[in-house]
């Protein structure tokens, strides 16, 4: 005897365009509201977002320098700790995260060049 699938096609009713297009559109509107959602919680841990219009650009842009100056003040911190004669290996971040760090500063720093070069200034 073979075995049935629960989910046979031949069992329900084809959708029309119209329900596909509906579902399409709810779908849709959930996945912008998820990421609505994320980026209003990511706002509300970066300081100094608070009453900002909500621009996802400007909240990736203040998240991003805001976990630049936190991996500064941790490396800052743990170099404290060693010169102190504590062992903070066991503290290190991993060095992909350092290394997307610097990188990052780099592009920021390179970008801000550019746009004071563009503008006249040095």
């Amino acid at each position: 005897m073979g075995s049935q699938s629960p989910t046979n096609t031949n069992d329900r009713p084809r959708l029309s365009e119209a329900q596909k297009k509906e579902n399409h559109i709810r779908s849709e509107q959930k996945r912008r509201e998820a990421i609505r959602e994320g980026f209003d919680r990511l706002a509300a841990m970066v300081p100094g977002m608070e009453g900002q219009g909500r621009s996802e650009a400007v909240v990736l842009e203040a998240t991003i320098k805001y976990m630049r100056e936190k991996i500064v003040e941790r490396q800052k911190i743990m170099a404290d700790a060693q010169a102190q004669g504590i062992d903070a290996s066991a503290w290190e971040l991993p060095k992909e995260t350092l290394d997307a760090c610097d990188a990052q500063l780099q592009r920021t720093r390179d970008e801000e060049a550019q746009l004071n070069g563009m503008n006249g200034k040095s």
